[in-house]
This record gives C-alpha cells, sequence and structure tokens, in this order.
C-alpha cells in the first residue's frame, strides 16, 4: 500500500479528481426521509413519480458508500458489506408485505428468494462476465473461492426451495414448524461457516487472482476514519430510504402488476430486482474495471445471504406469528434453478471467464423472465 506522502498516490484520480464523498450521495438519503415524511408516494401520480426516483438516487447513494467503506476495510470483507445490508432490506420489505394479508401472501418469501437466486446467477453474473469478457477479452478469478460459495449456495437452495416438495409432515409446498426451525437453524450454520471461511480461515480464496485482476486505483488511499463513519451513516440512511420507499410504493406495484394482467410472482420479481439493484451496479462496476473476482464475490455472496438469512429470519416470524409459508418451488422453477446450478458448474468451473458464458447465463436469466411472465 503506497504511503501518504507519496506524489503518485496523491494524484491518483481517486484521490484528486473524485472525491470520496460527494455531495449528492449524501443529499439523497436525506431527500429520501424526506420524501417518507411527507408521504410522498402518497400525493398522486406525480409523488409516486418522485417517490421512485428519489428512490433510485438512495441505490446509487448506497452503492457509493458501500464502496467507500469496502475499500476501507478491504477484500474480502467489503463484499459483505452491501450482501448484507441488503439482504435486511429483502427482509424487512418481505415481511411488511406479508403483515398486511399473511394468508394471501404465503409464497412472497419464497418467489422474492427464488427470484434473488435467479437475479443473481444468471442476471448479474451474466452481465459482468459479459461486460467484463467484451472489455478484457479473457477474466480470471481463484476457482476455490466460487466452489466453495456454490457448494454451499447448492446445498442452501435445495434444502429452502426443493426440499418441501418431497416432505410429508405438512401438505403441498409447506414445511411442518419443526421442519423450518430445523431449515432455518442449518441456513444459519451453513452461512456462518461460509463467512467464517470467506473472512479468516481462506480468505485467499476469494482474494484478486492476480495483478491482471486489479483495477488501476487499487493503491489509492484509503478514506479517513471520519469519512468512513460518515459513509457508513450514509449507508444506513440510504438503505431505510429504499427500504420504507419501498414500502409506500408497493400498493402501486402491486396494482400495476394486476392491471398488467401478470402473476402475482412478478411482485417478487420486482422486489429482489429492486433491493439487488445495488450490488448489481457495483457488481457490474468491478468488471468493467477487471475485478471479476469482486464481482463474483458480490453476486455469490449476496445469493448466500439471501438464503442464509432471510430464510431463517421468515421461518421463524412464520412460526412465532403462525403465518402460512410456502418455501417449495414449482416443477417448472425446479428446473430452472437446476439448469443454472448445472451451467454455473461448467461455465464457471476454469477459473476464466469470456463472453460466451456471459450470453448463456443472460438467456437462462432471460428465460426465466418469459416463463414467469407467461406461465
Amino acid at each position: 500500500m503506497a504511503q501518504s506522502g507519496n506524489p503518485d498516490t496523491a494524484k491518483t484520480p481517486h484521490t484528486k479528481d473524485v472525491p470520496v464523498l460527494p455531495i449528492w450521495s449524501l443529499v439523497v438519503p436525506g431527500a429520501g426521509l424526506l420524501a417518507i415524511a411527507l408521504h410522498a408516494a402518497y400525493l398522486g401520480l406525480f409523488g409516486v413519480i418522485v417517490a421512485a426516483i428519489i428512490m433510485m438516487g438512495c441505490v446509487l447513494a448506497a452503492v457509493h458508500h458501500a464502496e467507500v467503506v469496502a475499500h476501507k476495510v478491504g477484500e474480502p470483507f467489503g463484499t459483505l458489506v452491501l450482501a448484507i445490508a441488503v439482504t435486511i432490506i429483502e427482509v424487512a420489505l418481505i415481511v411488511s408485505l406479508m403483515m398486511s394479508d399473511p394468508g394471501e401472501k404465503a409464497t412472497l418469501a419464497r418467489d422474492t428468494v427464488f427470484a434473488a437466486v435467479m437475479i443473481i446467477m444468471n442476471g448479474i453474473v451474466g452481465l459482468c462476465l459479459l461486460v467484463g469478457g467484451a472489455r478484457h477479452h479473457e477474466q480470471k478469478f481463484v476457482l476455490r473461492g466460487v466452489s466453495s460459495a456454490f457448494c454451499v449456495l447448492a446445498a442452501m437452495a435445495s434444502l429452502s426451495l426443493i426440499l418441501p416438495n418431497f416432505t410429508s409432515s405438512a401438505p403441498g409446498s409447506f414445511y411442518s414448524p419443526p421442519q423450518l426451525i430445523f431449515v432455518a437453524v442449518v441456513s444459519l450454520i451453513l452461512y456462518g461457516t461460509f463467512v467464517l471461511v470467506q473472512t479468516v480461515r481462506h480468505r485467499d480464496y476469494f482474494l484478486p487472482a492476480g495483478d491482471g485482476d486489479l483495477p488501476q486505483d487499487v493503491h489509492a488511499e484509503p478514506p479517513t476514519h471520519m469519512q468512513t463513519w460518515i459513509a457508513v451513516g450514509a449507508l444506513i440512511v440510504a438503505l431505510v430510504g429504499v427500504v420504507l420507499l419501498a414500502k409506500s410504493l408497493s400498493p402501486h406495484i402491486e396494482a400495476a402488476v394486476g392491471a398488467a394482467g401478470l402473476p402475482l410472482a412478478f411482485v417478487g420479481v420486482l422486489i429482489a430486482g429492486l433491493v439487488l439493484a445495488p450490488e448489481s451496479l457495483a457488481a457490474v462496476k468491478a468488471a468493467r474495471r477487471n475485478r471479476i473476482q469482486t464481482s463474483l464475490n458480490l453476486a455469490l455472496g449476496s445469493a448466500l445471504a439471501t438464503i442464509g438469512l432471510t430464510i431463517p429470519t421468515v421461518a421463524v416470524l412464520s412460526v412465532v406469528m403462525n403465518w402460512p409459508l410456502a418455501l417449495g418451488l414449482d416443477p417448472k422453477s425446479m428446473i430452472l434453478l437446476l439448469l443454472s446450478f448445472v451451467v454455473s458448474i461448467f461455465s464457471l468451473g476454469t477459473g476464466r471467464t469470456t463472453i460466451l458464458q456471459g450470453v448463456t447465463h443472460l438467456v437462462i436469466f432471460a428465460t426465466y423472465l418469459f416463463v414467469t411472465i407467461v406461465p
């Protein structure tokens, strides 16, 4: 790491041309809180449009502040910051929507988690591989880290989204309360073990594969302690703004989905797409900078956090509040999930990627969206 007195370091674009905390990234989260206080989403069509624009601004602000924090703490700890924060958003949004009508929203958690997994494994990963491959031809990553993540992800997805269809204690795609608690505990154990491996015992598995994977600003001065704490605070405010604005906009989203004749499962796609927007932007940005390892850390880490944290939280609330919770996927969705894992094994099984793998993942993602809209 270059010292602060190094003139070359002082002249890097990161430290000279681009402020660490630009004004817009601090103003927009505050605007989000103001929009929430004024109930902008309930002030007619104009209010809905304003609330939606401010919400997307909060998403962009969250991306920026998460990158500031990540640059301070370093890899792979930095990629955990946004993954966990976004999972908190997802849990809060699912729970708030389920509270309005638990019976009708019994499949909301399943649809949202499945949508998040498909968006991450095929949409985000595919876009990162395509963007990175188009710009850098071939990109390298540490295979051991990606394999470890897929090992845990396959186990958690199968236990949470496939196994409920084949148990007999509860009818249909439901787990019985003891089974829900067991799956919640197992998911937490798997996710906790993965985090331990990623951050402590085998941290090198998740670091860039070589010099070619490092951006030009990798030696840029990290933010100061004060800047980091301001970024943490602004990140929290931005995420809160996204959650509450999304909650206030959710009735309009559901109404629009119903008016368009789309199935209820598409609401889960919209929720997942919304909460994953910060990570999607950060992952694609990293791929463009030839940091495919960071992109995959973000994508797979968020997929693991989605199941490892969201499912246990919703499962416990379901048992405590006596809410119905359907987790088992239908046959069509199970085929798409298994196809995603099989393709990922081959496309990410060599430690090198090109645009071919990216296009393949994006085609699977497009198929998922199409059969969701036209079941």
